[in-house]
This record gives structure tokens, sequence and C-alpha cells, in this order.
């Protein structure tokens, strides 16, 4: 085992999922929740910070400032805390209460924007509250992570490789779609190293990511109100979009055999699942990237009253 003395040293890497025995699907599900951030967020924010301090926009006495809908919220509480900096997070009303709480007990301070923007929804709200911000004070420092470079360099630099290593037949890597950074990532990894992987990006129904009509979305993490401004489509083979309905569905399914994933996991495996079904059994190496663990969606993803009324909503 490891000893380290930063929170950023220490990702599992190499653990998959074979969820033939769970779910009878022909796919390997990469765990990327196994660090002190609980997420896949870590990697973006750790290269996003760590540039940041190298170019001398991140100095002391700095505050960070960063619209999250949680998951890269508590990684760069996380990185703040292990390097001393001040870190405020503009969340919006659909982010878990469990992660508030988290952020805040490692000493950052939340801001909750409480009502969406007319026409690009909460991020917009959010973005709009962070420009702010910055213009009243220059002591702010706002990464950016939905057009900050450094978001799919880490993916392309970490994520990408070692699935490659781990799978160097891979057919078809499904990847989830919010920033489109991690998405970004792999998808130009591949695309440089000229492997033959079909790239399916999975979102969220009432996303606009890829041009779809926007509509009310609950469950954190993937899908956006705004275009990505990270996203190249032309590295992508294919779009899946999944309903929420399913996504709560793929969560339950998960965790009847023992594997608690959060809710942009379940949202990718239902995609993956869906597209498999179509493939006539035909042999092909998969791997889908799980970006998350369910305990911060106890409260809502695997709460029988919140499962209950999100499935009799109207879609």
């Amino acid at each position: 085992m490891p000893v380290i003395s930063d929170p950023t040293q220490f990702n599992e890497e190499e653990l998959y999922v074979d969820l033939r025995a769970a779910l009878g699907l022909p796919l390997y599900l990469k765990c990327e929740g196994f660090n002190f951030a609980g997420s896949i967020k870590m990697k973006a924010a750790t290269e996003m910070v760590t540039a940041a301090e190298r170019e001398g926009r991140l100095r002391p006495g700095a505050v960070l400032v960063e619209s999250s809908s949680g998951n890269l919220g508590v990684a760069l509480s996380v990185i703040a805390a292990s390097r001393g900096y001040r870190f405020l997070c503009v969340t919006d009303v659909r982010c878990n209460q469990s992660s508030v709480r988290l952020m805040e007990a490692l000493g950052t301070r939340v801001h909750i924007i409480e009502e969406p923007d007319t026409h690009d929804g909460f991020l917009g709200a959010r973005t709009s509250y962070v420009r702010g911000l910055c213009a009243s004070d220059d002591r702010y420092v706002w990464l950016n992570q939905h057009a900050n470079q450094n978001n799919w360099k880490a993916h392309f630099r970490t994520t990408a490789p070692a699935i490659a290593h781990r799978f160097p037949r891979l057919d078809v890597l499904f990847v989830g779609a919010g920033t489109t950074g991690t998405l970004m990532g792999c998808a130009r990894w591949f695309w440089q190293w000229r492997r033959r992987v079909h790239i399916v990006a999975v979102d969220s129904v009432g996303s606009v990511s890829f041009g779809g009509p926007p509509a009310r979305r609950m469950i954190p993490g993937l899908g956006t109100s705004v275009p990505p401004a990270l996203l190249d489509t032309s590295y992508i083979a294919e779009v899946i979009h999944v309903e929420e309905q399913d996504t709560v569905r793929m969560c339950r399914a998960l965790a009847a055999r023992g594997f608690l994933f959060g809710g942009s996991t379940g949202t990718v495996v239902s995609g993956a699942s869906e597209w498999l079904e179509r493939q006539g059994g035909r042999p092909l190496t998969a791997v889908a990237l799980a970006p998350d663990l369910g305990e911060r969606y106890l409260d809502t993803v695997y709460r029988e009253n919140w499962r209950a009324g999100l499935l009799a909503a109207p879609r």
C-alpha cells in the first residue's frame, strides 16, 4: 500500500467490475470513485489547480471559486484544504445535501443558486454569479471547468492510456457527458494513437449538450443547460440519451447486486446496456467509465419516496 502526504497522490486506477455476473452485460466498468474526493473529478481538479499554480494565477491569498453541481466542488474542496487555499463553491438546489455538507466539512464556503437563468438554466445562473464575483474582487481565481483545457488534458494523460493498457483490443468505450472533459480527453487520446475505438457519449434526456431540447433534470452530474465549450463532436461516433427514470432503475439494479454507484454511473451503464442490446450478441470488448460512487445519492436516487416522485412526474 502507498504512503502519502497529499490526498491527490492516491487514486485507484486499475479497478474494473465485470458486469456479466451482476447484470448479464458484456461490459467492464472502470471505477473512478476510489480517491479522497470519491469521484473522477479529482483528476480534472488536480490538473486545473496545478496548472493555475504553474502559470502564476493561483498564489497565496487567492480564493478559488468554481461552479459545480457537486463532485468537482468536493474534489476542489479536498485540494484547497490540503494546499491552504480558501474555496467558494457555487452550486444550485439540485446538488446533493451530502455533497454540500462534505464540502463545508472541508472548509469550503458553499453558495446555492435558488433560481435558474431564463435561457441557460442553473448553469447559466451559476456562471453569471461567478463572473460577478471575479469582477468585484481580483482575489478570486475561477478555474472554469467548462472551458478549461486542463479538464480534458487530465484524462488524455491518465484515464485513456490506463484503459488502453488494460484493454489493448478495446472495441467500444462509453463515457458520460457533463463538461465533456472526460469524454474529450479519452476520445482525443484514442484518435491520436490511431486506436479503432468506437466512442459513445452518454447524456441525460433534457441536456442540450448535443443539440437536444432542454427539459427538467433532477439528478446532478451529467448533462448541461449550456452547450459545452470543450465539446468537439468530430471525435464522437455516437450519442445515447438516457431518461432519468432509467438512471434510477440501473442504480437500483446495481445496488441489488452489492454495487452502490452514483447517478452519473447509473446513466452511463444504462446507456451502454441499451447500445449493447442492439448489437445482437456479437463479440465485443466494451468498457464504460463509472465516474462516482453512491453514498452521496442516498437521499435522492436511493430513497424510495424521491424515486417514486421522479417516476410519477410527467416527462
